[in-house]
């Protein structure tokens, strides 16, 4: 079309999109745990809930940021499959704020006059205040308005010239389902109903499309918008597909009434406002009244419809044990026994963690028999590998608790506290790596030689750690235990020393900053502590009391010769 300038119109939803972008990070920075505590409080009951995800999202400006946060908290266990559909039928209702800003203030006043100031203060502040992150995120916040102000009055200014040269009259009259299908496609391409809502408010400013069209374009948009949760539930666990399938079908439920009732809530809307010349503000009311409506006629059905869905996603039952779901609590002597060989377990699958979360591949611990459970294990991603450390323990605990129904020997209760505290360590070791797995991270793709150099070292400690441990487990009694485990401490220590001498030398050198200097020397004290953790698991399981109290000796005279030294 002659006078058109389709990167006008491009750049207009860039810089919409942008400051959509700018809004909800600089929001979400300020709000921090704060409004995630918020969400996690105030979701007690279904109206309560309902509330909580109005405001949410009129604050966030973003139902997908809203609903993507109650797909962890459901996922975590922390929310309530009911609690969730009603922050998520709030949500709904708190997304059409959009709506009323664009249609109040984008075509009523003279978006450059305060577009420009909006940007020129927020980018100063970005520059000036740029040592304080809640100025800088203020500075965004700013900025973001800016910029969707701006980008709305690009897309209008397009528009202007399009219909300049265009006979309106001659546009091919295509039904509602057209607009609704063009409302969700656009929705889910963009992953925001917002700049839908934006596009719609635009062309039926300038009356391109008829208010029924562009009714239909926004329940469209409604429905587009559940994408991005379907998409942040693929391959979660059940509980994250429940929140996701109740959004898909409650937006599309309302989608489909309010596409019924379309003539009926028109000619309710223009009661209220001048469709023909208030068509943005009728539009925007449109968007509250059929979601609002749909929520109404979605309550009563809450808790019917959370349990319809877990029904349909069942929990999944995972069996983490490989030994103490076979046997009774109730006989102590073969209990323990399973409860030995199930903490051997968790020891060895702690150690495989461990060296996935330093990308060692290599097939260094020994299958034992429960090597049925690796291939599995080998399919896992590390933050499911933990999780099932956690599910692992707790059986373990639980299993202990039944065990100690009994009566017990002296003898026998000594050794099942000794157990529990080899799987505390267990756990703990893995805890200890798994906090630091992003600075290992951060020192392989570090541009400093010395800690990609450390970073290697890891990795070759950490192997050299566990294959030694690997051959007390499988000894048949022909080792020195003790000493064995004792040669491994000392090799702990020994590498200890060597990082420290070889950091103080990068200082001297000037080869390494001050901030990565402390990074480092915390990364390798929490390194060495997970392995000593580990080692001290062993410790529990394979010695008897005697070595152990030889072996506390040993140490004790190692650490007054290391201190006169």
């Amino acid at each position: 079309m002659k006078g058109f300038d389709v990167w006008q119109l491009l750049a207009g939803l860039g810089i919409f999109l942008f400051g959509m972008f700018l809004l909800e990070e600089s929001i979400k920075e300020l709000s921090g745990r704060s409004f995630k505590r918020f969400i996690k409080e105030y979701t007690t009951g279904k109206v309560r809930s309902i509330f909580t995800g109005i405001s949410a999202t009129s604050f966030l400006q973003s139902s997908s940021a809203v609903s993507l946060m109650v797909l962890a908290f459901v996922g975590a266990g922390i929310m309530s499959m009911e609690n969730a559909i009603g922050v998520i039928l709030g949500s709904n209702i708190g997304t059409t704020v959009t709506a009323w800003v664009v249609a109040i203030f984008g075509f009523k006043i003279n978006i450059e006059s305060f577009a420009l100031p909006l940007i020129g203060i927020g980018g100063l502040g970005l520059i000036f205040f740029n040592s304080s992150p809640r100025f800088v995120n203020i500075s965004k916040l700013i900025v973001g308005f800016g910029f969707l102000f701006m980008g709305l009055d690009y897309m209008k200014a397009s528009m202007d010239v399009f219909t300049d040269s265009l006979d309106v009259h001659a546009i091919p009259k295509y039904g509602v389902l057209y607009y609704l299908a063009i409302g969700a496609v656009i929705t889910a391409a963009t992953q925001s109903s917002s700049v839908t809502i934006a596009l719609v408010l635009t062309a039926l400013n300038i009356e391109i499309i008829s208010f029924n069209s562009g009714a239909a374009m926004v329940i469209g948009a409604n429905i587009g918008t559940t994408v991005t949760i379907l998409l942040g539930a693929i391959n979660g666990i059940p509980a994250k597909k429940r929140v996701a399938f109740s959004h898909f079908v409650f937006n599309l439920s309302t989608g489909l009434i309010a596409l019924v009732l379309l003539p009926f809530l028109v000619n309710a809307i223009g009661y209220v406002v001048d469709i023909v010349r208030n068509a943005v503000i009728g539009l925007a009311l449109f968007h509250t009244v059929f979601n609002l409506l749909g929520v109404l006629l979605f309550i009563p059905f809450i808790s019917v419809f959370a349990r319809l869905l877990t029904k349909i996603f069942p929990d999944e039952k995972t069996e983490v044990t490989l030994y103490i779901n076979k046997t009774t609590p109730e006989i102590p002597e073969a209990a323990l026994s399973a409860l030995r060989k199930e903490t051997l377990y968790l020891i060895k699958s702690t150690m495989r963690y461990q060296l996935r979360i330093l990308n060692i591949e290599e097939d260094i611990i020994s299958d034992n028999d429960y090597g049925q459970a690796r291939p599995k294990m080998q399919q896992f991603s590390l933050e499911k590998m933990y999780n099932r450390l956690k599910l692992l323990q707790a059986a373990l605990f639980t299993f202990a608790s039944d065990i100690q129904l009994n009566e017990l020997s002296e003898i026998e209760s000594t050794i099942l506290q000794r157990y529990l505290h080899a799987a505390r360590l267990g756990l703990h070791s893995a805890k200890i790596l798994k906090d630091i797995k992003h600075n290992f991270d951060d020192f392989e793709d570090s541009e400093n030689l010395f800690l990609n150099e450390e970073y290697r070292q890891f990795r070759k400690r950490l192997k050299e750690t566990y294959e030694n441990i690997d051959k007390i487990i499988l000894d048949d009694g022909t080792m020195n235990r003790t000493e064995a485990i004792i040669k491994i401490s000392r090799h702990l220590i020994a590498h200890d020393k060597h990082f420290l001498k070889s950091t103080t030398a990068a200082i001297s050198k000037k080869s390494l900053r001050e901030l990565d200097v402390s990074t480092a020397i915390l990364v390798n004290r929490a390194f060495v502590q997970s392995s000593r953790q580990v080692l001290r698991a062993i410790q529990e399981l394979f010695l008897n009391q005697r070595e152990m109290e030889l072996f506390e000796t040993v140490q004790d005279i190692s650490h007054s010769l290391a201190e006169d030294n």
